[in-house]
């Protein structure tokens, strides 16, 4: 029903420490990310949040060449090593509970 909008993390310092602060968040968490990024984010993610935690990655939101992908972080992560990843993102991930 809720959602938190988190923008684009930290590149690098406190990255950990708001992902780390976001790992017992209840509402679906969403994220701003760059093709550059996307797959260390993805993983980070796996790591902090677990691989079974469900997420959706859309690029090119309202453009010619919209695309979601959805699935369990584990999934998607799958999904962009084995296609090229072009674009600007948006990230979903379901929230704790």
């Amino acid at each position: 029903d809720r959602f938190c909008f988190e923008g684009f993390l930290p590149v690098k310092k406190g990255r950990q420490t708001r992902l780390k602060a976001l790992a017992d968040e209840s509402r679906t968490l969403v994220f701003y990310e760059s093709p550059h990024r996307l797959l260390k984010t993805l993983h980070e993610f796996a790591d902090t949040f677990g691989g079974e935690r469900l997420a959706s990655v859309s690029r090119e939101i309202s453009k010619v060449y919209e695309e979601t992908i959805r699935g369990t972080l584990a999934e998607v992560i799958a999904h962009f090593e084995e296609h090229p990843i072009k674009g600007e993102f948006v990230v979903c991930v379901q929230g704790l509970g």
